[in-house]
């Protein structure tokens, strides 16, 4: 009788797919995976994408033992946005919900948030809070505390919220990229300009908010979101300087294209700002990686439409100043 209970109830609900990018991550992927693969709401398909890792995780997946795994491994590297798109482009279910390789979810994360999903038909979204984990997966309370009162998840009444442009916007509360799950149709994973580059869970949050529905919080922490070196903002060297240009880049597409929609204009002082922000930002980035004259040009157009503002005049200072005062400052090594 209760295999009869259990059967129906996984027949009543509706399909959620489960998107799990991933790229040289082995050991995180298999937990990530083991997360998915525990959810009390069973009825999902979880698709692990691989972009191409120096060794192929199709082993990992396969030591799984689910059919409810599908996996593919992409011929050539897409980069982060184009491998997650694919993930996202490949989902049948009725939701979809983002699984970073290197974070985890609680078993009843699914099973809390999308039955919110299917008692309104006006949402959108359901999200919910997160905890912060470090490489090895212990829970960094501190840092768990901080993440939450940043994005100003301590701020928000459960339930739902519509419009929700602030809450998705300006404090960036919805974690889309593995705390969230997401009404899969009204989403077209077709227009997403490849220019959003790492910003593309803040360019979903936006289309999110404009498409009309609403979006349910929940504020149990449900998540587990990992801090470890492997980060784009953790590594060290060359290699943090090119992720910097790349955010930058993305950052001032994503921007302009806010303050440019007549849809979300009350923001527009706040979106304004945080181009102008990023410009200086790729100023100080090509700085350090040596395109001096390239990178004035940011810092005066920057200066030009703020020019009041320490950290954009103390670039271009330094951009003028002797290599041999520059550099130090910039932390170029020697």
């Amino acid at each position: 009788m209760n295999n009869i209970n259990t059967t129906e109830l996984k027949l009543n609900q509706p399909l959620v797919s489960v998107i799990i990018p991933t790229y040289n991550r082995p050991e995180y992927l298999k937990q990530a995976i083991a997360s998915a693969v525990k959810q009390t709401y069973e009825n999902i398909e979880i698709l692990v994408c691989d972009n191409c890792s120096l060794e192929s995780p199709q082993k990992i997946v396969e030591s799984f033992a689910d059919s409810r795994i599908r996996f593919w491994r992409q011929p050539q590297n897409l980069g982060m946005l184009g491998n997650q798109m694919y993930g996202f482009k490949m989902a049948t279910g009725k939701y979809v919900a983002s699984l970073h390789d290197d974070d985890m979810w609680t078993e009843e994360f699914l099973a809390k948030l999308v039955p919110q999903l299917e008692a309104n038909s006006d949402l959108i979204l359901a999200f919910c809070d997160q905890y912060v984990i470090d490489g090895n997966g212990k829970i960094n309370d501190a840092g768990t505390e901080l993440n939450t009162r940043s994005y100003k998840r301590d701020q928000i009444a459960a339930g739902v919220h519509q419009p929700f442009d602030k809450i998705g916007l300006i404090d960036k509360s919805i974690p889309t990229a593995a705390a969230c799950v997401i009404r899969n149709h009204i989403i077209d994973w077709d227009s997403i300009p490849p220019e959003i580059g790492g910003m593309w869970d803040l360019y979903l949050s936006y289309l999110c908010c404009i498409s009309g529905y609403g979006a349910y919080y929940h504020p149990e922490r449900l998540t587990l979101y990992r801090e470890h070196e492997q980060t784009d903002t953790k590594l060290s060297g060359s290699k943090n300087v090119e992720a910097k240009i790349r955010k930058a880049k993305s950052e001032i597409f994503c921007y302009k294209l806010f303050m440019e929609d007549t849809r979300i204009q009350s923001f527009k002082p706040h979106f304004r700002q945080k181009w102008l922000e990023a410009y200086t930002t790729l100023g100080i980035g090509l700085l350090r990686n040596q395109q001096t004259k390239l990178a004035r040009s940011y810092l005066w157009e920057a200066w030009k439409q703020q020019k009041f503002n320490f950290r954009t005049i103390a670039a271009l200072v330094i951009s003028y100043s002797p290599k041999i005062f520059a550099d130090p400052v910039l932390g170029i090594p020697k």
